[in-house]
């Protein structure tokens, strides 16, 4: 794996010889067994906190939003998995502060990246994402969604 990105994101390329890694893309090609390629060409793996009644309202909102036409998402509950995150490359206490993103090309987008590359996913939203994407609107979104994600960890009493 090697990661690189910026202060607003992070990208990791998975390899497939850590053997986590392809256990999950092992399963993932049993779960899509049968379907044609282009129903799965455009899949992406979000991990999110299923402990978290805002995120799973979030992950709800975005199915709905996505509608039965939207790109495949495969959802994983981060919730008791500090080790395979940890096998992904993943901090597991940045997967409870950052959104993360298992892209198609096996890489892993995080925080204002796995927005964007979410959000571009549904046609209605691409506006959306173009604008957090800008260089000027980065920094001040950042440090709202940290302070959010903060907020709503430091209420829900998951840490300190």
């Amino acid at each position: 794996m090697a990661p690189y990105g910026s202060r607003f994101g992070w990208l990791v390329t998975l390899d497939q010889d850590v053997p986590w890694v392809a256990a999950v893309l092992a399963e993932r090609a049993r779960a899509l067994e049968g379907k044609t390629m282009s129903e799965t060409e455009h899949e992406i793996t979000v991990f999110y906190d299923g402990a978290c009644p805002h995120c799973v309202r979030d992950r709800e909102r975005y199915e709905t939003w996505a509608g039965r036409a939207g790109a495949p998402v495969c959802w994983f509950d981060i919730t008791g998995q500090d080790e395979q995150l940890r096998a992904l490359g993943i901090d597991p206490r940045r997967a409870l502060t950052e959104l993360h993103v298992l892209d198609e090309r096996r890489r892993i987008r995080s925080e204002l990246d796995a927005y964007i590359l979410l959000l571009n996913r549904i046609p209605w939203l691409k506006p959306l994402a173009w604008l957090i994407g800008r260089p000027w609107n980065r920094p001040w979104l950042a440090r709202l969604y940290h302070r959010s994600v903060d907020r709503r960890l430091r209420q829900g009493r998951r840490v300190q």
